[in-house]
């Protein structure tokens, strides 16, 4: 006798729940308001449901095989072969089961890497390693600079390592490190010949690749959006197929010699949909080749831009969703950015979180045992649809306009990001999208992380490139408010003391705490130290608090209803007693011109403009 999980009825004791129960609940709390109140939109305009069905007929994404973990991969950055190679070995010896080689200049070094990609540097940072004891090998060689791909071959050979042994990964990535540069110094065609050749010399020495990598991180780390990210991926996959083909490999053999990377971040649906949805585009691209559809190796990174410098083991949590994410959608390998490389190299302590993050998730989660767990899902299975179709839409765009290299020369591509980029800040400045630590919850008396004296590369110029456009450059969602940290901190260095503003409190506990709260947030977000009090009803007691205080501006803090009796007394109090701005916390209503006459210069509420409001206030203080 067979059971299905259909037999396994876990609340047979409750009456079935439909998705129309569902909905008149909701219905019941809206009270009259439009169910669409509750739909979500994506950057890409995609709509998300708060309720969905479950997906008829759905079936898992073909990826890892079953109950396989994906591969532990610790990135090898440190600059010196030697130090790099301690590194690693600790690594494996500790539950990595890959390296990443990242090289000085590289798209992805962050500003650290290996200084070169000799033979002789490659073979200090492996000494010791045993290449074909079945751990996975990325490297990330740089255009322009010594061939990383051929000089690890060599080293290969040297050790007379049979290549067929190795899971190497040579991740040659042309096309992504010209659109991060925003420079060539050829055109595409004259770059596919000598390509083209590498990878054919490299099959003949006996490795077996993948040697092409389809990377879609330098749109993520440029502000881009999943749709973007796919699109651009598929794009260079074309590409790189192309290319091999014109080079005399088959297409078979062709396919299998590219693999895809996506960055994962802490949006948990569309990270997961976006990696299932990369292994469906890709199949409909095998198709069109008259190909049968094998399932793509398919990397993970988690995302630079999430990562923050203020509150940095925030970082580590961003991470673990992240990879949580990327796993549940299917990626056979992840690479977790340790959580302290926005401030710098990463120590042992960042190291050993970052692997010990995919540890937890597959040794104490066991988040590996079931192949495609979204399958099924009517969220994540029609987020999945719509991510494929809308990124094969703009693909197509990219192909009309000759290919992705075409497409960048043109900026189809970057002016597509830069909108999406322009409304992700925007979002950022009114804390709708919440960065724990730097825009939200801050902690202006954090201990600082620490990282290794090791000073950063600067990025790799291109001296002699024939073709220039628009780069994607990459960014860090939190650097505008961290700029104003860093304001604060230059100014408690100097003078002993950060910028401060008082919090003057009207009624009772009950009354203020909430706005009170609010406001203290909203302006340490900007590293502006807000002295909090308690609440006043005497004009004269709050003009005696603010002035103990040593604060130059004030934010008035209650509820609505006290606002209406007291705050434009306390305004007055508070301006008569030398303050320079006053704030007040909520949306002014019908209030608002008489509460500027009587003093308040701006009001500050959930919605509104804080990066505006912050940088407004430095430059008050400057002009104090």
């Amino acid at each position: 006798m067979t059971t299905s999980t259909d037999d396994l009825r876990l609340a047979a004791d409750f009456a079935p729940a439909t998705y129309e129960d569902w909905r008149k609940l909701v219905d019941g709390v809206l009270k009259g308001a439009p169910f669409e109140k509750l739909v979500g939109k994506t950057y890409d305009g995609l709509k998300i449901d708060p309720i969905y069905r479950r997906a008829a007929n759905a079936s898992p994404v073909p990826g890892r095989a079953a109950a396989t973990p994906w591969q532990i991969l610790q990135r090898v950055d440190h600059p010196d072969a030697r130090a790099a190679n301690a590194q690693a070995l600790h690594d494996l010896e500790n539950g990595a089961t890959g390296l990443e080689f990242e090289f000085a200049g590289g798209p992805g070094a962050r500003g650290f890497g290996l200084a070169d990609g000799s033979k002789e540097t490659l073979a200090k940072a492996c000494d010791g390693i045993y290449l074909d004891a079945g751990i996975m090998i990325a490297l990330n060689p740089v255009l322009g600079r010594e061939n990383a791909g051929e000089s690890f071959a060599d080293v290969i050979e040297a050790r007379k390592i049979d290549p067929a042994k190795l899971d190497l990964h040579f991740n040659y990535q042309a096309l992504s490190t010209v659109a991060v540069r925003g420079a060539a110094t050829a055109a595409w065609a004259e770059y596919e010949k000598p390509f083209g050749k590498v990878v054919s010399g490299l099959i003949k020495r006996g490795f077996k690749g993948p040697f092409a990598l389809a990377d879609g991180r330098p749109i993520h780390d440029a502000g881009g959006s999943e749709v973007q990210e796919l699109a651009f991926t598929l794009g260079v996959a074309v590409a790189y197929l192309r290319m091999l083909e014109a080079a005399g490999i088959d297409l078979d053999a062709a396919r299998s010699a590219i693999s895809f990377r996506l960055s994962a971040d802490a949006d948990q649906f569309l990270t997961l949909a976006k990696f299932r949805a990369v292994r469906l585009l890709w199949a409909r691209v095998e198709q069109a080749c008259g190909l049968s559809p094998k399932p793509a190796f398919v990397s993970a990174q988690t995302a630079w831009r999430m990562l923050t410098q203020r509150d940095a083991f925030v970082n580590m949590l961003r991470a673990t969703m992240a990879t949580f994410s990327a796993g549940l959608g299917g990626a056979n390998a992840i690479t977790v950015l340790p959580h302290t490389l926005a401030l710098g190299l990463p120590d042992d302590f960042a190291r050993r979180a970052a692997r010990n993050t995919q540890l937890v998730l597959l040794e104490e989660s066991n988040l590996a045992k079931v192949s495609d767990p979204a399958a099924g899902s009517g969220g994540i299975e029609t987020l999945t649809s719509q991510l494929c179709e809308s990124a094969w839409v703009l693909f197509q765009e990219i192909e009309k306009a000759g290919g992705i290299f075409a497409a960048l020369e043109q900026g189809l591509i970057q002016s597509k990001v830069a909108a999406t980029r322009a409304a992700r800040e925007a979002a950022i400045a009114k804390r709708r999208d919440v960065l724990t630590g730097a825009s939200e919850f801050p902690n202006l008396h954090e201990a600082d992380a620490s990282v290794l004296d090791v000073k950063p590369i600067a990025p790799m110029a291109v001296a002699d490139a024939r073709i220039t456009f628009d780069a994607l450059a990459p960014m860090r969602l939190a650097e505008p408010f961290e700029a104003l940290r860093d304001k604060s901190d230059a100014q408690l260095k100097a003078s002993g003391a950060r910028p401060k503003l008082f919090l003057a409190n009207l009624g009772t506990a009950a009354d203020f705490t909430a706005r009170a709260t609010f406001a203290k947030s909203f302006f340490e977000t900007g590293g502006i130290e807000a002295i909090d009090s308690g609440g006043f009803a005497d004009p004269a007691a709050l003009t005696a608090a603010f002035k103990a205080s040593g604060a130059a501006t004030a934010c008035v803090c209650s509820s609505d209803k006290v606002y209406a009796d007291r705050a434009a007394e306390a305004a007055k109090a508070l301006q008569a007693a030398g303050a320079r701005h006053i704030y007040l916390a909520g949306r002014p209503g019908d209030q608002e011109a008489a509460l500027r006459a009587a003093g308040v210069g701006d009001f500050v509420f959930a919605g509104g403009d804080a990066l505006a409001t912050l940088r407004d206030a430095y430059r008050r203080m400057e002009h104090a």
